[in-house]
């Protein structure tokens, strides 16, 4: 190859690079993100903490915190939005399962059941998912801005090796308490005859949905485990996301 080849496939490589690098603007609308969300997610830690050392008896933990655990978690939807416009490199589809899990959880059954707030996996699962959050979103924001020091990104790749299962073992206990409510009342259930000519039975698809962690819970398991691998293994320098 001669030497004008060279600079030309270097030139063009520096310009693939140059384009899949966000925008200014991206940048900053990034930073604005992930900073909100690392105070909020810090915000519902200090109450769910503040919960039980208070020892506070008058409400239940939803009532305590539900709103900006709404407000955190439903914000994490613009994540599937940043990864299918392509302002971070992030994977569409399991970006999709991680977020529509907790959003289900959320919305589909704490706000949704009486019986679901009470379940002993509320806590379990906030706490592995505001610590995950923090370190998370903190990263982000750090990468974005090219300082992450080294322990951050320690924790952002191992952190999940214990919170992940404890994250899920709540999300499942969840479902579980929603579940006997939903068999004996008609919750978000559509029976026929009715105009759409379609039936849908909420109690069967939060089993699916429980059921759909066997074989998911693996798979997400062990891409996370790749990725650690590939960054801290060999070094190679994290993406922002």
């Amino acid at each position: 190859m001669t030497k004008s080849s060279k600079e030309t496939v270097q030139k063009g490589e520096s310009g693939a690079r140059a384009s899949r690098e966000p925008s200014m603007i991206s940048k900053l609308y990034l930073i604005l993100y992930n900073g909100v969300q690392t105070i909020g997610w810090s915000y519902i830690l200090f109450l769910l903490i503040s919960y039980y050392t208070i020892r506070i008896t008058d409400v239940t933990l939803w009532e305590y915190l539900g709103v900006p655990l709404l407000i955190f978690q439903n914000g994490a939807i613009l994540e599937i939005i940043h990864a299918a416009i392509g302002i971070v490199r992030s994977n569409v589809l399991i970006t999709t399962f991680q977020v529509f899990s907790r959003v289900m959880v959320v919305c589909g059954v704490l706000l949704a059941t009486p019986t679901a707030i009470f379940s002993p996996g509320l806590p379990l699962a906030l706490l592995a998912w505001s610590i995950t959050e923090i370190i998370r979103y903190g990263f982000y924001v750090l990468n974005i801005i090219k300082h992450v020091p080294h322990f951050v990104t320690f924790l952002r790749y191992t952190t999940f090796i214990i919170l992940y299962p404890i994250g899920v073992t709540g999300e499942l206990l969840c479902f579980y308490w929603a579940q006997s409510y939903a068999k004996g009342n008609t919750i978000w259930t559509l029976s026929l005859p009715n105009a759409a000519n379609f039936t849908f039975n909420y109690y069967y698809f939060l089993w699916i949905i429980m059921l759909a962690y066997i074989p998911l819970f693996p798979m997400m398991y062990m891409h996370m485990v790749s990725q650690r691998k590939k960054v801290l293994g060999s070094g190679v320098k994290c993406k922002s996301s």
